[in-house]
């Protein structure tokens, strides 16, 4: 469907425009996961219209030895905990057995670190056979987020829904072989950036990212 062109006031804005197209969605009982940090502000008001728990999907990249830029797979959070690599650069990379062990290991200790630090010892919700929403603020390039769908198809996770505000329509084509619905407000040409569609995208805090999860837990309850 396509949409007219907008300015978001801010992420919050932007997630209750679309917690309106969203609202089809609210009986399947969704469990709505953002991309910290700033999926999180869109991803609250999408759980307060839906009445649905918000929680986070943090991803980590593996990076190449001596090259951590270079990303040859990643690690994301989970019930399970799900490691996807990239086949082409480990074909390319070839690095050792012990090497992905033991980043892998160190990148899914991070991803705890995070979580203990966002959500305290509170473990992931499973997504197995459920109906999840996945929600950033927008999406550039997609890397992050497509490894995160991956990763919850890999967990055999029911229904998959990506929402974003806006999106480079490239980036999205790729993204929606990885989804079973997606839906953006926005996909503008030339894209530029995510935050010149915003009138307000100032960094998200942690700060607030614990308040929203909160509250979020709060009004669920």
């Amino acid at each position: 469907m396509d949409y007219p062109p907008r300015k978001f006031v801010d992420r919050r804005d932007a997630g209750r425009q679309l917690a309106d197209v969203l609202a089809k969605h609210a009986q399947s009982e969704p469990l709505i996961l953002a991309l910290p940090r700033g999926g999180v502000p869109v991803a609250f008001e999408i759980a307060k219209a839906l009445h649905a728990p918000l929680e986070l999907v943090l991803v980590r990249k593996i990076g190449a030895p001596g090259h951590s830029e270079y990303g040859i797979g990643a690690v994301v959070d989970g019930n399970d905990p799900q490691f996807v690599y990239n086949e082409e650069a480990m074909r390319i990379v070839n690095p050792s057995a012990a090497y992905i062990e033991a980043e892998s290991r160190r990148q899914l200790a991070e991803i705890e670190r995070r979580r203990e630090i966002y959500q305290g010892n509170r473990p992931p919700t499973p997504t197995e056979g459920r109906t999840v929403i996945v929600v950033d603020d927008g999406v550039a390039t997609g890397g992050t987020v497509k490894v995160a769908l991956k990763a919850l198809r890999k967990a055999g996770t029911g229904k998959i829904i990506l929402a974003v505000p806006v999106a480079a329509g490239e980036a999205l084509e790729q993204l929606e072989a990885e989804a079973d619905e997606v839906i953006c407000l926005q996909t503008p040409d030339p894209f530029r950036a995510v935050g010149i569609h915003y009138i307000d995208f100032d960094q998200t805090s942690d700060e607030e990212v614990v308040r929203l999860l909160e509250e979020a837990r709060e009004g669920e309850a």
